[in-house]
């Protein structure tokens, strides 16, 4: 029996909901492979420069290999997951990521580093793109986007608590611990996968792997005004998320005076406005319109940006910068769900491809914004703030330019819980 099956037939039961938690917790995994990788070892950088008798700028390589590898993966593992189904690329993919780890951990130099993270990066662009192609196979409308906002519980904090995760790591073990943790949790996720995770595109939904028609593919996603809208909608809002993560520490340690600790308290608990919001996105996502869930956050994330830009000219002080910058990250978990959910509504039999595209632009354009704080900081908080309010003004503007509905609505309509589960 299929996945699609057994969560429909059981929805409205409770065996139904703990079948619907573990899916969500192995898919919130495989989608958190990214974030924990990219951020999980950025305290231990210098440690590694020292350890591994290299440099900072050498070391950087690293991180730029594994956004690289991250979308060549993504673009690669999306089409041959909607052409040989879901499971079986997902269990290359995590294997890779294990095997890659492990010799991320024992590399001897930066050049064999830089290597593992380039392959690492290809086992954990797998492992994302088919998380989020297989909730498209399991649900529709109204329940997609539910669904991701129950993801956002598991994979929303990731980018946010990685680095303070890899810091208290580094109090008991050094830098190649941070791999060896990142080995194991791939290990585990990759048995529990393939125990409890079955395959959701069943044989008649897959397309033959043709270069040809994953090109075409491709281009006609990106073809698609709609679809195009969204992706760079999330983009341009995860934008203003990683400026956040890359500049808060210097901005409200060494300019607002924080400590370590006091900072990890401010960060968590922007952490936990994220995961509220997503709880209350999925509470009343059957009730309103993800649409409109969508464009609500976009219009907070704006407005938050722009008052933590205010609150820095005006000198409000900290308790003025962390009020609007609480509210920014919370947006989020309303954006992310609806804006992803609709993205994919419509590309049911390419969902891996346009999982894959969406998740490259998410990455390509959010993590853009991070050399920029570096770029352009200095005594103030203001080139933050500003480079959060421009992605979030562009994040707002793009949703209502380019993803307005083409006469009809984008997404299908809203239905019952128990009927929005794909039968």
């Amino acid at each position: 029996m299929s996945v699609t099956t057994d969560v429909a037939d059981t929805d409205a039961g409770a065996p139904g909901k703990g079948r619907i938690a573990r899916f969500a917790l192995i898919l919130g995994g495989l989608t958190a492979f990214g974030p924990l990788s990219i951020d999980m070892y950025l305290p231990a950088l210098p440690f590694m420069a020292e350890d591994l008798d290299s440099t900072d700028a050498v070391l950087q390589l690293t991180l730029a290999v594994f956004l690289v590898g991250l979308g060549i993966g993504q673009l690669v593992a999306g089409p041959l997951s909607d052409s040989w189904g879901r499971r079986g690329p997902l269990l290359v993919g995590v294997s890779i990521f294990i095997v890659a780890s492990a010799l991320a951990a024992v590399s001897p130099s930066a050049e064999v580093l830089i290597a593992a993270r380039a392959v690492q990066a290809l086992g954990a662009a797998t492992g994302m793109v088919i998380a989020r192609a297989a909730v498209r196979d399991l649900f529709s409308g109204a329940a997609m986007a539910r669904f991701f906002s129950v993801l956002m519980l598991v994979v929303g904090v990731a980018p946010i608590l990685a680095p303070v995760i890899g810091g208290q790591l580094l109090e008991w073990t050094s830098w190649r611990g941070i791999f060896v943790t990142l080995t194991v949790f791939g290990g585990i996720l990759l048995v529990v996968a393939a125990l409890a995770l079955p395959e959701t595109l069943p044989v008649a939904g897959r397309r033959p792997p043709r270069f040809g028609r994953i090109v075409r593919t491709y281009r006609d996603l990106v073809a698609d005004r709609v679809f195009f809208g969204y992706t760079v909608t999330v983009g341009l809002a995860f934008a203003a998320m990683f400026t956040y993560i890359s500049g808060s520490s210097f901005v409200l340690q060494d300019l607002y005076g924080l400590s370590p600790g006091e900072y990890s308290l401010a960060f968590g608990m922007n952490g936990v406005g994220l995961v509220i919001m997503t709880q209350v996105n999925g509470r009343i996502v059957g009730r309103v319109a993800p649409r409109t869930l969508l464009r609500t956050g976009l219009i907070m994330v704006t407005v938050s940006a722009l008052g933590a830009v205010l609150a820095v000219r005006a000198g409000l002080g900290l308790p003025g910068l962390l009020t609007p910058l609480f509210l920014m990250v919370s947006s989020v978990g309303m954006i992310m769900p609806n804006a992803t959910s609709l993205a994919l509504a419509d590309h049911p039999r390419t969902a891996g491809s346009a999982s894959a595209l969406l998740g490259v632009v998410q990455f390509l354009v959010g993590g853009s914004a991070s050399p920029l704080v570096g770029l352009v900081g200095g005594d103030s908080a203001l080139p933050m703030t500003m480079i959060m309010a421009v992605a979030a003004a562009a994040a707002l503007t793009t949703f209502l330019v380019l993803t307005r509905p083409r006469g009809t609505p984008t997404s299908p309509p809203d239905r019952s819980p128990a009927d929005a589960p794909v039968g």
